[in-house]
């Protein structure tokens, strides 16, 4: 699961660590440090017709093409690693557009309702990290107008996060970040949790 998270640096940060050269719509973007579902936050993608990386924002909660509201994007805020290329909702975007979603850290609860516990996950040495994401365009019948919308892929937890939830996102490591946006090859090999004793946990 990974229902909030943090983004607490700017869009130049953002473009300096992912060598980002293109930039989309990210004049209504401002660090955030409690990123929600529906909110708008930056993805980095390739470009359409090439194979430099913009910068867009998008709507966190994939809506599918076919979806007849906005609102279904709720329940489509993560997608299970275990069937993000076979399953109807994901399956597309799953072949055409990967992203990484910037974050500089995702919250997890721990203990029991009404005392829950925040605990903010980051890397050790890492400002910045990247979530594998899915993009996906959906179209308002009454507007006429095209919405871009995103998902976090998640995965079995490790075992620094396990104490708190049985699922984590997946973070890609450095080197894998350009594979997953190459849509050419299978990728679900690096959809696997990140390793726990790299992970920070504070409590907030």
């Amino acid at each position: 699961m990974c229902g909030r998270y943090d983004l607490s640096e700017n869009a130049a940060a953002i473009m300096a660590r992912f060598h980002v050269l293109k930039v989309l719509d990210t004049n209504e973007f401002a660090p955030n440090q409690d990123v929600r579902p529906t909110d708008r936050a930056p993805i980095v993608r390739l470009a359409k017709d090439s194979d430099e990386r913009e910068l867009a924002l998008a709507r966190w909660g994939l809506v599918p093409s076919w979806a007849k509201d906005l609102k279904s994007g709720a329940s489509r805020i993560n997608a299970r690693a275990e069937t993000v290329a076979t399953q109807g909702a994901f399956r597309a975007a799953y072949k055409a557009r990967r992203c990484l979603v910037p974050v500089s850290a995702f919250y997890e609860w721990s203990g029991p309702k009404g005392k829950r516990q925040r605990w903010r996950v980051s890397l050790r040495d890492e400002a910045l990290c990247a979530l594998a994401g899915l993009w996906e365009w959906w179209k308002d019948a009454t507007t006429g107008d095209w919405i871009q919308t995103y998902t976090i892929i998640t995965t079995d937890a490790n075992e620094a996060i396990r104490p708190l939830h049985d699922r984590m996102p997946v973070i890609l490591e450095r080197s894998d970040e350009g594979r997953w946006l190459d849509t050419n090859g299978d990728a679900t090999a690096l959809l696997g949790p990140y390793a726990g004793d790299a992970m920070l946990l504070e409590p907030k």
